[in-house]
């Protein structure tokens, strides 16, 4: 699975971005804010089948998305301006998104339009929607009054839920009508008896009932509850976005809590690989190249130096009727990523399968052996920059081992604020600031060298002084009841003394 936003991270709220300080509820929450502001533009899906041997087949799929209008509160996104110029640089197709998006709704609009259905209280959404409706409704009543019973008239050029909208509001508005969709966008329309009317309200092909309007607003929901009920193992690639947008937008709204928002994707989707999570671990045993993307970590699990001779490799083909990935890249393509996401989960499987084999793997290695492999990193996804490396959908989170903490004492220098020091100290490595007192801050880095780096070179500093952060002496908290504590003991000397005095 993979997928395209309209943005990521929202920098418009205040402390939004990612940090190494965030612990997985605070990264959670970050997240969950930016996910109700974005929506999805696409979603990829590469479905693989172990067809024989250690061949796998791939059909893989492009879903363009926009959110469901019919009858429900209109849905409200925002764009990020270099989500957006990220995109169209790798060639995505606004007009499919927002011409011929599939819509989407989750169990609450559901919920919502399934009511206002029951009580006839939806409403049109949108200028262009009204308009059409209005034009469809002077067509009709120009033409019913000298209709004969049983004559038709066609309406054209209605788009979407249009050809919904307009069925509903006639049948609700005149009594002596019916109608039924075409082909071509197209609706007719049939003057009728009263009695002809109720045995056709009451059939069971009329595609206007409840049902079927409800399945048509679902639309990609529909494949959303197929997937959940197939149960297969879900991959990704730093897929903590793709997971949250999937629990948002065709599941429920994301709870406030965190540990509610873990148990749901652990019901929905008990099986979880990040390839990410799995490609960090094996870059470290391997001696591969550096690869900054997935498509470079593919390009190197792909490359003839790698396993020539073995014939137990994984052997993956497109299917016949999916082969343009085969005859050019297409990255930040859903499909296509999506595509890549399970080959590189295949070749790394195989990869630890053979290291874990002394004998060497056998000819036909099944997925459940790659599964077994694969144990310690099923349901934990990736976390960039964070005080976890992944998120455990089916345990406890396990904290990062970061290098300690420095604390940064200000002196001669006076305003400086948490972007400030950032900006200072970014221009030898990089750090996540938090300010620790008014003239104190804390520096958090991933990587060891940047710490032995920032104290040798700040050793000297007029300004900043650099040491490693000890709890117990730079705590605020410590602080505070060290002095209280020092208060306190000196009052008490002074009544020992003041009481113990002859009077």
């Amino acid at each position: 699975l993979d997928m395209e936003f309209t943005g990521l991270h929202s920098t418009s709220l205040q402390n939004n971005m990612p940090s190494l300080f965030d612990s997985p509820a605070e990264r959670y929450l970050k997240a969950r804010r930016s996910v109700q502001r974005f929506t999805v533009t696409q979603l990829g899906l590469a479905i693989f089948s172990n067809e024989n041997s250690n061949k796998y087949v791939v059909h893989s799929y492009n879903f363009f998305l926009f959110p469901s209008t019919l009858g429900v509160t209109d849905v409200e996104f925002t764009l990020s301006a270099s989500s957006i110029q990220f995109l169209s640089h790798y060639g995505f197709d606004y007009n499919k998104f927002l011409k011929d998006g599939i819509p989407y709704m989750n169990e609450v609009q559901e919920k919502i339009l399934s009511q206002r259905l029951s009580a006839g209280s939806w409403k049109i959404s949108g200028t262009l929607g009204r308009d059409a409706l209005k034009k469809a409704i002077d067509e009709v009543t120009s033409w019913i009054a000298a209709a004969e019973e049983e004559e038709t008239m066609i309406l054209q050029d209605l788009s979407g839920y249009q050809m919904f909208e307009v069925q509903l509001v006639l049948r609700q508005a005149l009594k002596n009508v019916w109608t039924q969709p075409l082909e071509d966008k197209k609706v007719m329309v049939k003057k009728v008896s009263p009695q002809n009317r109720w045995l056709l309200e009451n059939s069971p092909y009329d595609c206007c009932q409840k049902e079927q309007i409800l399945l048509s607003a679902r639309g990609f929901t529909n494949l959303f509850q197929t997937l959940v009920e197939a149960k297969k193992p879900l991959v990704g690639h730093n897929m903590l976005m793709d997971i949250m947008h999937l629990h948002e937008k065709f599941y429920k709204p994301l709870p406030e809590s965190y540990e509610e928002f873990k148990r749901n994707i652990h019901n929905l989707f008990p099986v979880l690989i990040d390839t990410k999570t799995v490609t960090k671990s094996i870059w470290k045993q391997f001696p591969f190249p550096r690869a900054s993307n997935l498509l470079e970590v593919y390009a190197v699990l792909c490359s003839s130096k790698l396993n020539p001779k073995d014939p137990a490799w994984p052997v993956i083909a497109l299917a016949s009727d999916c082969s343009r990935y085969a005859e050019k890249e297409s990255p930040h393509e859903a499909g296509y990523d999506a595509f890549l996401c399970g080959s590189v989960l295949l070749k790394s499987a195989h990869l630890l399968l053979c290291r874990s084999t002394a004998d060497g793997v056998e000819a036909d290695p099944s997925f459940p052996q790659y599964l077994t492999v694969l144990a310690e990193y099923l349901n934990k996804v990736n976390v960039i920059r964070g005080a976890v490396s992944s998120i455990n959908f089916s345990g406890e989170d396990v904290p990062c081992q970061h290098p300690p903490l420095l604390v940064v004492q200000v002196r001669g220098w006076p305003g400086l604020n948490e972007r400030q020091i950032y900006q200072e100290f970014k221009a030898v490595c990089r750090f996540d600031v938090r300010r620790l007192s008014e003239n104190q801050f804390i520096l958090l880095s991933n990587k060891f060298n940047h710490v032995r780096l920032v104290l040798r070179d700040y050793k000297h500093h007029p300004h900043l002084r650099v040491s490693v952060y000890r709890h117990w002496r730079h705590s605020p908290r410590v602080n505070c009841l060290l002095q209280v504590s020092g208060i306190v003991a000196l009052w008490s000397l002074l009544a020992f003394v003041l009481g113990g005095a002859p009077s």
